[in-house]
């Protein structure tokens, strides 16, 4: 029996959402045959969640036939992605019945190094008594501080590495996560200065200004997606695209901000300038609910309280407070100066109250004015609160955010102090668009345009603004990630664009959990030990402060190289690779040392190739699991089985909580078995807020499919402006920040950092920049980019699907013609891509929307047929090429682009033995063409799984 989804539409999805040429072919889109509809079949359609790329929700409906699935189609209840159904998710058949796919847990019989691991078949109870007691003698030996945790982007199902088996190896506090270099930097620094991921853009909502900024949400991305992206882009007012490269549905932009890469602060300071400069913030979320009324006063010593919290610390601010100015006065009162009674006021961040303020929830408002699709909740809007008797105020006030006042310190001094907006409004006039323009390359009159148009309201009538906006990936990979993110996070708030219609909002709020797994153990006691270190602490001060959700990659591949500052041994990894951040071939000869490496995933993978246990996992197909949005789509649902598993596969929580088990560690309350929980077990755990046991969650969505959080979930995801209504600050207004405010002057930086640099948001210049390291750029004249988005792969995934790999055989390196052409390369030529860190080669795609002198490499690739333990990643991994020291200095993030690098052409004389293609360990090419027989090889294979 077949498919029902032919080639040839395949290549119409494709071709929708992207190029499909394949380059270096000769023979295109002949490798594979359509396939027949089948006939007289068993058949039915269940609704799920499709796992084909990141952390989206896009609702699919899968036919099975004779319990084979067959076909893959977007579900019309999933209002989040509109009934989209991409070329991932489709070919997520083929990886479901892949040939190649792991079936059966193995553990390695050869040494390590880059020939064959010679993998044997075991049992799952002789995988678990291997862990354990490698587990348990390295735990003993090294205190169990040195093993760690590696995860990737995830299935949501895949979280363990971010706390849970630290647990299960000893205690480690040692994370490896692409949450470094994947969203953790924004979540990081809107945490510090106004709410946990509130990076995330209600797109669903259709804002009237669509903003994208780095990156092709199109294509593929972790929040909003797709056809949802697609329609903001065409059906708001106006679509402003900021990138390097002009994007694909870039094409459509009204204004295009072409950003030199690693620039973006430059770029949003600039924004910022124009904005103020025009009067075209929001005043009043500018002075009630951000601190840039709080007065900054020069002439004290930074003193404060103690915060507590996961990460207790001293509060140390030169923002003047109550006890600056009055003997036994509270460190928790930052003084203001009113405008009105041309005093000195205050706001309490203790209460959250301001001087002679009455706070009661707010109520009146009205539904929000958006242009929906039909059926989606519009959500209620509260009206604005201010500073009027109305609004609680035992006499109206005024908060100045402009001039200088003096004051009376409470030992007799006077001091002239500012407030905290001033010193923002200086820094942004630094980048004032003809200022910016010579460092971040967009024309001045572009800059303006594109500030204006986001921040002039296209219907002021509805009282909130145009919409947030859509960063992605890239304001994270160019070490300068925290500010970069700040920056950007400021822009959307002094428009008024916070937790507002199509705003920032953050993460969907519901009855359950969406990431499943990932704290469990923590709730049951069972966390990581205090007493442990966490590799980057010491060398980045930031993490003893405001300690992050991961180790620093790169100290911690150093310490596996040089034991210091105490040596890493080995780990468990679950669907997670060494190719995502840092140095990848650094990291490869870490891995090839360890003592004792696991690797859970559906093949072997290069970080396999180092490992001395791989553990088979379920596929999304043959998955139950609940999932609401992470981000801000407003959408709970479900992955629900359509297939079953393999009988040798297992659900990666059921894996971890088997390695729980064997070290004698409950996973759970309870007694006996009931401390280590099967799948239905875990679903259930994860849904008890509902009521409802998974069997009636997963019955519910069958029948009634997508649930809208608006409606279902009303007080609280279906409120706007919640900073309002206390339901983001523990029941008091404001934010969950040390000063209660969406901050401007970041109180934990200044506290971390004494020299006050990085108390407002501000440009640093990438590590790798023409400024930072103009020496570099003597032999790597040119500036890379890479990361973006591809219609049929997702980061390292995909790359032996046929249908996939037979639309995009090669990596491609986008290259102005007009720079190709002074430097010999033509469309389709194989060229060396250099850095002083390493070299690889990638195939030319020549491409007027990226700027001369600038390229764009694809990312995360490697070899799948190419027979070694490293899959070939060293020949075409554009992060072989990465400088391992070069990261953000306030959380170690790697610089993943803006470096600078030499291309040139490929040819037999500056090639291994003449091979401009590049060729594996095993001797042979890697797949660079359509028609390559091998694809055949890895068509699906149904009876395999039964054999399992």
């Amino acid at each position: 029996m077949g498919i029902t989804i032919t080639r040839r539409t395949f290549m119409k999805v494709a071709a929708a959402t992207g190029a499909v040429a394949a380059l270096s072919s000769t023979s295109a889109m002949t490798a594979l045959a359509a396939t027949e509809e089948p006939q007289g079949a068993d058949v039915k359609r269940v609704r799920t969640c499709c796992r084909g790329c990141g952390k989206m929700e896009c609702g699919v409906w899968v036919t099975v036939a004779n319990g084979r699935a067959v076909k893959i189609e977007g579900d019309e209840s999933a209002f989040q992605s509109q009934g989209n159904c991409c070329t991932k998710s489709q070919a997520s058949l083929q990886a479901c019945y892949h040939p190649s796919r792991l079936y059966h847990p193995m553990k390695r019989t050869n040494e390590k190094g880059e020939g064959d691991p010679g993998w044997v078949r075991i049992t799952w109870d002789e995988a678990y008594q291997i862990m354990h007691e490698k587990f348990t003698e390295l735990a003993n030996k090294y205190d169990g501080s040195s093993m760690f945790g590696m995860g990737g982007t995830s299935r949501i199902w895949s979280m363990a590495p971010y706390g849970a088996l630290g647990t299960a190896m000893g205690g480690s506090n040692n994370k490896y996560t692409p949450n470094q270099v994947c969203k953790g930097p924004r979540w990081y620094a809107t945490g510090m200065v106004s709410s946990n991921a509130f990076s995330f853009m209600a797109t669903v909502d259709r804002p009237r200004v669509y903003v994208q900024w780095g990156g092709s949400g199109e294509l593929s991305n972790y929040d909003d997606s797709c056809r949802t992206v697609v329609d903001c882009a065409s059906t708001a007012d106006t679509y402003i695209s900021v990138d390097p490269r002009k994007t694909n549905v870039g094409h459509e932009a009204d204004i295009w901000n072409n950003v030199f890469p690693g620039t973006d602060a430059v770029l949003a300071l600039s924004w910022a300038s124009v904005i103020i400069e025009n009067d075209l913030y929001d005043p009043i979320y500018v002075k009630k609910w951000m601190d840039a009324p709080f007065l900054v006063c020069q002439d004290i010593e930074p003193s404060g309280w103690t915060l507590p919290g996961r990460s207790s610390y001293d509060i140390k601010t030169r923002l003047l407070k109550e006890s600056d100015v009055q003997e036994g006065g509270s460190p928790q009162r930052f003084m203001v100066w009113d405008s009105i009674g041309n005093r000195l006021t205050y706001f309490d961040s203790e209460t959250g109250l301001w001087e002679g303020e009455t706070w009661t929830p707010t109520t009146e408002g009205r539904e929000a004015q958006q242009q929906l699709p039909p059926g989606v909740a519009q959500g209620f809007v509260p009206e604005v609160s201010g500073f009027t008797v109305e609004d609680g105020f035992a006499t109206e006030i005024d908060p100045a955010i402009f001039g200088e006042f003096e004051v009376t310190l409470k030992d007799g001094r006077t001091s002239t102090v500012r407030p905290v907006w001033e010193y923002y409004r200086e820094v942004c006039a630094e980048y004032a668009p003809e200022k910016a323009t010579e460092i971040c390359g967009v024309a001045p009159e572009k800059i303006e345009a594109a500030a204006k148009a986001y921040a002039t309201r296209v219907d002021p009538s509805t009282g909130y603004g145009n919409g947030g906006i859509q960063y992605m990936l890239a304001v994270e990979h160019a070490g300068n990630c925290v500010q970069n993110c700040r920056t950007i996070d400021a822009l959307t708030a002094i428009t008024g664009n916070y937790d507002t219609p199509a705003g920032m909002r953050g993460p969907t709020t519901f009855n359950f959990d969406g990431e499943l797994v990932g704290g469990m153990p923590d709730v049951f006691g069972a966390g990581p030990r205090s007493d442990l270190p966490q590799i980057g602490k010491g060398k980045f001060p930031l993490y003893d402060t405001y300690a992050p959700q991961w180790s620093d990659a790169e100290t911690l591949m150093e310490a596996a190289h040089t034991g210091e500052p105490y040596p890493i041994v080995g780990g468990f990894c679950m669907s997670g690779d060494f190719m995502s951040m840092g140095n990848s071939l650094y990291n490869w000869e870490a891995l090839k040392g360890f003592d004792f490496w696991v690797v859970a995933d559906l093949w072997l993978t290069p970080t396999a190739g180092a490992a001395d246990i791989v553990l088979p996992v379920w596929h999304w197909l043959e998955v139950n699991s609940p999932r609401k949005s992470q981000g801000s789509s407003g959408a709970a649902g479900a992955t629900c089985r359509a297939v079953e598993p393999p009988a040798d596969c297992r659900w990666d929580p059921v894996i971890t909580i088997g390695l729980f088990k064997v070290q004698g560690i409950p996973w759970s309350p309870g007694e006996g078995d009931e401390q280590w929980p099967d799948w239905e077990g875990v679903c259930d755990s994860v849904l008890r807020g509902t009521g409802k046991t998974w069997a009636q969650f997963a019955e519910d969505f069958q029948r009634d499919g997508w649930i809208d959080c608006k409606k279902e979930n009303p007080e609280d995801w279906g409120m706007y402006r919640r900073y309002q209504t206390g339901a983001l600050n523990s029941g008091k207004p404001g934010y969950p920040t040390p000063s209660g405010k969406h901050e401007l002057w970041s109180l934990v930086m200044e506290s971390t950092y004494e020299d006050g640099r990085y108390n407002l948001p501000t440009f640093i210049d990438p590590p790798q920049s023409i400024r930072s390291k103009p020496e570099l750029y003597n032999d790597y004249p040119y500036t890379m980019t890479t990361g973006r988005r591809i219609p049929v792969y997702f980061h390292s995934e995909h790359r032996q699907l046929p249908w996939c790999r037979e639309h995009w055989t090669c990596p491609r390196v986008e290259i102005n013609p007009n720079m190709a052409k002074r430097l010999g390369i033509e469309q389709g030529d194989w060229c060396w891509i250099e850095s002083p860190s390493g070299k690889i080669r990638q195939v030319a795609d020549l491409y007027y929307g990226i700027q001369d002198g600038v390229i764009n490499c694809e990312h995360q690739w490697w070899l799948p047929e190419i027979n070694a333990a490293g899959r070939g990643f060293e020949l075409v991994g554009i992060n072989c090429l990465v400088d391992r020291t070069a990261q953000d200095p306030c959380v170690g993030t790697s610089n993943l682009r803006a470096y600078p690098v030499n291309i040139y052409k490929a040819t037999p004389e500056n090639c291994p033995n003449g091979n401009v293609i590049p060729i594996g360990y095993d001797g042979q090419e890697m797949i660079h063409d359509s028609s390559d027989p091998r694809l055949k090889e890895w068509l699906p294979d149904y009876e395999i799984r039964k054999e399992a």
